[in-house]
């Protein structure tokens, strides 16, 4: 039996995706209103305390993380990678899988219609 847990984050930022046709819309500097979900998986056995996965309140420093490095910045100048929904994913997981070992997915969602998931 697996146990999962989530939570969403959110902050804002801009970006601008090259290698795209002439004219598209995300080629052009623009923002969005982002929101992470992280998810987080153990097995009944692994459980702590009083029955967490973890506790969510142990993931502060991952809401204080994006605060600092991501909110209200260009992800261009933040990343390494194009900063797309998919790369975004990818990046914070590997990120964060040595501060959560539980960290089973992640999901990044530029808009409340569309969502990017990494789930190794």
């Amino acid at each position: 039996m697996t146990l999962r847990i989530s939570k969403q984050f959110a902050f804002s930022a801009s970006h601008q995706l090259d290698g795209l046709p002439e004219g598209h819309q995300c080629g052009r500097l623009h923002g969005h209103n982002y929101v992470v979900e992280i998810e987080l998986s153990a097995g009944r056995d692994q459980l702590t305390g009083p029955g967490f996965v973890r506790d969510y309140g142990d993931l502060s420093g991952f809401k204080g993380w994006l605060d600092e490095w991501l909110d209200h910045r260009h992800l261009n100048d933040a990343t390494k990678e194009s900063p797309t929904a998919e790369n975004l994913a990818v990046w914070i997981y590997e990120s964060w899988i040595t501060v959560y070992p539980e960290l089973t997915a992640v999901r990044v969602s530029e808009t409340p219609k569309t969502w990017a998931e990494y789930r190794p």
